[in-house]
């Protein structure tokens, strides 16, 4: 049974030698992990569940890492990728920076900056569920409105004071004041502040240049550092 806080590390590399390498390492220090031969391989087993990230050879036969990410994009597969690579292979792998990549690591690599790097985009894979979460949370909360406690929220959110509320909607300043308790108590908000960050935050989760950056995902080339 999968387990969902578990930290997990995909491995796929076509030279068994580097996949029983980079698993014994793994597994050395405390990291679950699976390795697989193909990319098709993983793609077969990967399991969105899992707080995982990927660690990828660039070029293999059958399908390459940029068609490998590619495919990811396709399939909404959005696991954080650190790309393995060659000298000969950093073009490729700027050029899957650029589509979402969170790093590349040139060959050869010192094994402890390997491990550094795996557990601190971990870590902000933990940051980026956990806020997700969050936004689901507020989601269905925002469901449980009546439209007029949501048409209420939204003027509130925008900044207009009761009364200005109440005249626009024809109605009593009190009756604002009890919509907007009831939104606060349903949102389980404790302040005004509170309640327009988390409504604009939801607003805001759908596009792309919002919610948590990875680790380097404005780096131009590997942290890296060959021996």
């Amino acid at each position: 049974m999968t387990n969902a806080n578990e930290s997990f590390v995909y491995v796929i590399d076509d030279d068994e030698a580097v996949r029983d390498s980079l698993t014994m390492l793994l597994e050395s220090a405390g990291l679950a992990c699976e390795a697989f031969a193909s990319a098709f391989d993983f793609l077969e087993a990967y399991d969105p569940e899992r707080l995982a990230c990927i660690v990828s050879d660039i070029r293999m036969p059958g399908m390459n890492g940029l068609e490998l990410q590619e495919r990811m994009l396709e399939s909404g597969i959005d696991a954080p990728l650190i790309f393995i690579t060659g000298h000969g292979d950093v073009p490729m792998a700027v050029t899957a920076m650029k589509r979402g990549a969170v790093d590349f690591i040139q060959k050869p690599f010192s094994d402890q900056e390997l491990l550094d790097r795996i557990h601190q985009v971990l870590e902000q894979e933990k940051g980026r569920r956990a806020a997700r979460l969050e936004e689901k949370a507020i989601l269905e909360r925002l469901r449980t409105l009546t439209p007029r406690e949501t048409e209420v929220m939204e003027r509130v959110v925008r900044g207009q004071a009761n009364k200005v509320i109440a005249m626009d909607l024809g109605v009593s300043q009190r009756t604002v004041e009890l919509h907007r308790a009831r939104v606060m108590r349903k949102l389980r908000m404790r302040s005004l502040a509170e309640l327009v960050q988390a409504v604009n935050r939801v607003k805001n989760s759908g596009k792309p240049s919002e919610g948590p950056a990875r680790p380097g995902s404005d780096k131009p080339e590997s942290s890296a550092k060959s021996r």
